[in-house]
């Protein structure tokens, strides 16, 4: 019989899938906002819904206001803009500063990452002046990037249709999927 891990090897696994699952998520969604144009990215499929350009604003304002400054300061920083993040951008001029944006925006998030310790796991922060701990906190975004990143995904299908490159599994192609892995251990 093996016996427990200890706490700070717990800690360092938890660390460790939180950087891959946030690394997963933002490759997902680089994967699917590659695939539309700058004019595209400001497409709303519906009236009141959002484009991929107000997703992406909100995420890097999110991503910002919580991982900065992250075990010391409330993870709704008073200089936070959150309504703005929703407002459409009025051209696709913008997006290639978005683009820069978005990407130092997740670089926030994976270098307090690399600095976070296993002890720290349990230390309590505040988000909106809500006490969470830290392994709490981070799971929460855990969450709230995921449904973020499957927005960014339905989005572009919906604009490159038949022409989208599927980011997983192709449709109908399970069975030779799973033989392929198989194959491969």
């Amino acid at each position: 019989m093996q016996a427990p891990p200890d706490s700070a090897a717990v800690g360092e696994a938890l660390l460790a899938s939180f950087r891959h699952n946030f690394q997963q998520y933002k490759a997902l969604a680089d994967r699917a906002l590659a695939q539309i144009s700058p004019e595209e990215w400001l497409h709303q499929p519906a009236p009141g819904s959002n484009s991929a350009a107000v997703i992406v604003q909100h995420l890097v304002g999110n991503l910002r206001s919580r991982f900065t400054d992250f075990l010391t300061t409330d993870g709704e920083k008073p200089t936070r803009q959150r309504d703005q993040e929703f407002e459409e951008p009025a051209t696709a001029a913008g997006i290639a500063a978005l683009q820069v944006e978005w990407h130092a925006a997740w670089q926030v998030l994976f270098d307090l990452l690399d600095e976070l310790r296993p002890d720290e796991l349990l230390r309590t922060v505040r988000i909106r002046g809500e006490a969470h701990t830290v392994l709490q906190a981070v799971q929460r975004q855990v969450a709230h990037y995921a449904s973020h990143v499957g927005q960014l995904v339905q989005l572009a299908k919906i604009i490159r249709g038949e022409s989208f490159q599927s980011l997983s599994i192709a449709r109908g192609q399970s069975h030779q999927f799973n033989h392929a892995m198989i194959a491969n251990k």
